[in-house]
């Protein structure tokens, strides 16, 4: 494809004339040149000779919902050896609202022995992924995530990635509600182009690879698809269970008697960041306006699309649209999306959100039926997503079990929990004897670790700079012992661990948030809302897991001396001083004081 100078190419000719260089980043031509993202991944895979892809390929098969990683744990062994790095595939999948069937569970559990590593894990945004898929079983694990009526795409590159609604639709008419938008959502913003069924499932080709790529094969996206990744998610108040402030897009029900009126609309949330950069800094989302339930998906589109035309392509680590509304303007931005939406945006209608966790247990649903007759539904907490067996613990059994008495459904909520939905009465017991029996509790050892997440670093993430979710779990072992000494054990805190900066866990959101900067060290930012409207604070740098407990502890017993009623251990951490409020994403790095 030529660019025009407008568009940066470089002029060269006529002395005198103005030389333009093209400053897109590299992904930008990878995009370009991919015809509608099929690069060379078809005769990649029929590559026997090595484990990996091409280059490009790499960048390309994200779109495909995959990331080529390695076995960091024998890189050394294997260099030594002279070997290839031990190559294999993640395999994330597209579930928005994360509702599966039993059949589907059955099916995803079959997937896991037979060509991942043996587990599921559950990640902070509603799916799954499926960690060491080998080259050759890409394809076929592809195929049988379609058999289930299941796919990829889109679950991850710079595109909408999985749409995350407020946990279980069968809770309430709300929470169908947005589960509906959700899924409209994401089907909506669906790449168009034919490769992933071409490349996947053996599908009839239907573009020609000879010309250049056409415009009209993406009518949302065009040929470069957007800048960066884009995250949408929809809320029920009271429960911020989604971290709707940390999202590119978020849509908040506002129900009135009972009735959905429409949505409250945030723009320009995000996470990531880049250590020592102050030019990058998680943001949290800002209120756009209030949309009525048939203007959603439009809306959606335009937000989408103004992204498309206005975000960064010359530095990646500022492409995110929250660097857009950073750097236009929100009052700007809303302006463009109406104008090309056709519609003005209300003001905002009044909400309030209590938290961002999950409530573990059996909940019922909340309206509709008889009391006697309404399901249940079991949130179990799973310790950083990952479903599989150990000794004493056979989780992924228990509920491989479950699935197959077909009695219940599967949803996958955004703190790495499932929910067995849509239970009756009759059944709980049964359930909860197969749990039982199984040596999975229904109740969580703390109130720290019930609020728990970690990404999944390392072995397998080529990003991280430390380990997360190896680590988290012994280190809430030894922070109970802390808070038991300080009698709060039972109270929720919010923690959340990182690998590296990219923000994955959304740990800048949690009262307690560790992010990886070298292996065995980590920073230390407290101070962000319990129903996460505010970001942390930097308290400290490179701390190891002796010194971050020697240094939490005495605040807790602070805070179990001195805190207010009602007060939460973010708000509590401001008011004594250990760290300043942060206001907005842009004063993240603003006013810290390390200990």
């Amino acid at each position: 494809m030529s660019l025009s100078p407008s568009q940066g190419r470089s002029e060269r000719g006529m002395p005198g004339t103005v030389e333009m260089t093209d400053k897109r980043s590299k992904n930008e031509f990878i995009k370009e040149k991919s015809h509608q993202l099929r690069g060379t991944l078809a005769e990649g895979l029929r590559q026997v000779e090595t484990g990996a892809i091409a280059e490009d390929d790499q960048q390309l098969i994200k779109f495909h919902g995959s990331y080529i990683q390695d076995d960091r744990d024998v890189r050394g062994e294997r260099s030594k050896k002279k070997l290839e790095k031990a190559y294999a595939f993640m395999i994330r999948l597209r579930i928005p609202g994360g509702f599966l069937g039993a059949k589907q569970w059955i099916g995803l559990d079959s997937i896991a022995s037979t060509y991942a590593n043996g587990s599921m894990r559950l990640t902070t945004r509603e799916t799954f992924q499926f960690h060491g898929v080998i080259k050759s079983n890409l394809k076929r694990t592809m195929q049988g995530f379609h058999d289930i009526c299941l796919d990829t795409l889109a679950a991850c590159g710079d595109v909408n990635r999985n749409v995350m609604t407020a946990a279980n639709p069968d809770l309430s008419k709300a929470h169908r509600q947005a589960y509906d938008l959700g899924k409209a959502i994401s089907e909506h913003l669906l790449p168009k182009t034919g490769a992933y069924h071409e490349i996947w499932l053996d599908g009839e080709k239907v573009e020609d690879k000879s010309g250049p790529a056409k415009e009209d094969v993406e009518p949302i996206y065009g040929v470069h698809y957007l800048p960066r990744k884009f995250k949408v998610v929809v809320a029920v108040p009271p429960d911020n269970d989604v971290d709707i402030y940390a999202h590119d897009l978020g849509y908040i029900a506002i129900v009135e008697k009972g009735e959905l009126v429409g949505w409250n609309v945030t723009v320009g949330g995000g996470m990531g960041m880049t250590h020592g950069d102050p030019n990058t800094f998680p943001r949290t989302a800002d209120l756009l306006g209030f949309c009525t339930p048939e203007q959603a998906v439009t809306l959606a589109e335009k937000i989408v699309t103004v992204q498309r035309d206005w975000g960064n392509r010359e530095n990646r680590a500022r492409a995110r649209l929250k660097y857009t509304i950073e750097d236009r303007g929100l009052d700007n931005f809303r302006e463009e999306v109406e104008k090309r939406a056709g519609f003005k945006l209300g003001k905002p209608k009044p909400f309030k959100f209590a938290s961002t966790g999950d409530k573990i247990g059996w909940r019922q649903t909340i309206d509709g039926k008889k009391s006697a007759d309404k399901p249940w539904h079991l949130t179990l907490f799973v310790e950083n997503g990952r479903i599989k067996d150990r000794p004493g613990f056979t989780l992924r059994t228990a509920l491989r079990e479950i699935a197959d008495l077909g009695i219940c459904d599967f949803v996958c909520t955004a703190n790495q929990n499932v929910i067995l939905a849509n239970v009756p009465g009759k059944s709980k017991a049964k359930i909860e004897g197969i749990l039982t029996s199984h040596g999975v509790e229904l109740g969580v050892s703390s109130g720290l670790r019930r609020n728990a997440m970690a990404c999944v670093a390392l072995p397998t993430c080529g990003l991280a700079l430390a380990e997360s979710e190896r680590f988290l779990p012994d280190l809430v072992t030894a922070l109970e012992e802390s808070l038991d000494r300080a009698g709060l054990k039972d109270d929720d805190i919010v923690i959340r661990m990182t690998g590296c900066p990219n923000g994955c866990a959304r740990p800048y959101l949690a009262e307690i948030g560790l992010v990886g900067r070298n292996p065995g060290l980590y920073n230390l930012y407290l101070g962000a809302a319990f129903n996460g409207s505010r970001l942390s604070k930097l308290y400290a740098q490179d701390v190891d897991k002796q010194r971050i407990v020697s240094l939490l502890e005495p605040i807790f017993i602070n805070y179990a001396k001195t805190r207010n009623d009602g007060e939460r251990f973010g708000d509590f951490a401001i008011r004594s001083g250990y760290v300043k409020e942060t206001t907005a994403g842009n004063q993240f790095h603003a006013d810290v004081k390390l200990v």
